[in-house]
C-alpha cells in the first residue's frame, strides 16, 4: 500500500482487490469508514442495507486487502470495530487481461455510485441547498483534447489545487460545509465520432 500521493489515499494495483471492491456492499461499508469513522459491522449494517453478519463477512474481505482493519479504540471488548486504513483510495489500471477486466470491474461500479450520489444530491440535498450554496453547484461535461501525458499532468495538477480542502484533513472554517466533488475522466476511443 502506498499513501504517497497528496491525498494520501490507498492505491489499489491488486485486480483481486478491485474485484473485492466492486462489490456494492463493500464499496458503502468502506465509503461509510472513510466519511464518517470507526465503526462495528452492526453499525455498518444500517447503512448498507444488509445484515449485521453479512457485513461483518464484508468488512473482513476488505481487511483481507489491506483496505479496512480494525480499531482499538472501540470500548466495548465484545464488539469488533473497524476503520478505514485510508482516508481514500485510488485505482491504477495493472498490467494484463485480468488486471484490466478488474479494473472495468471496479470502475463500472464506481461510477454507478458516484451517479447515485449525484441523483441522491438532487432529490433529497438540492432543494434544502440556500440560493448561495445553490449557485456554487456544478455539473460540467467537457471535452478535452490532450495527449495521455497531458491527461496525467492535468489530473495531477487538480489534485495538488483540491488536497488542501479536502474534508479529512482540514479544519472546519466558518461558514464551511461539505461539498462532494465527483470528477471522472473517460479518454475517447480515436475512432469517436
Amino acid at each position: 500500500m502506498s499513501l504517497t500521493n497528496p491525498y494520501g489515499d490507498f492505491e489499489i494495483i491488486d485486480p483481486k482487490a478491485m474485484r473485492a471492491l466492486a462489490h456494492p456492499t463493500r464499496l458503502a461499508a468502506l465509503s461509510h469508514l472513510q466519511r464518517h469513522g470507526p465503526a462495528t459491522a452492526t453499525q455498518v449494517a444500517e447503512v448498507v442495507g444488509a445484515s449485521p453478519s453479512v457485513t461483518s463477512w464484508h468488512l473482513r474481505h476488505l481487511a483481507s486487502f489491506g483496505l479496512v482493519k480494525e480499531w482499538e479504540g472501540g470500548t466495548d471488548a465484545r464488539q469488533r470495530w473497524w476503520q478505514a486504513a485510508a482516508r481514500g483510495f485510488r485505482v491504477d489500471l495493472p498490467a494484463g487481461d485480468e488486471g484490466r477486466a478488474a479494473y472495468q470491474v471496479l470502475a463500472s461500479e464506481l461510477i454507478n455510485a458516484g451517479l447515485n450520489q449525484a441523483r441522491a444530491w438532487l432529490v433529497e440535498v438540492a432543494p434544502r441547498l440556500d440560493d448561495r450554496w445553490m449557485a456554487q453547484s456544478e455539473g460540467t461535461n467537457t471535452r478535452l483534447m490532450v495527449t495521455p501525458e497531458e491527461l496525467g499532468e492535468l489530473r495531477g495538477r487538480i489534485e495538488e489545487l483540491l488536497a488542501p480542502f479536502l474534508a479529512s484533513t482540514r479544519d472546519p472554517q466558518p461558514g464551511a460545509q461539505g461539498v462532494r466533488m465527483l470528477r471522472f475522466c473517460l479518454p475517447e476511443a480515436e475512432d469517436s465520432p
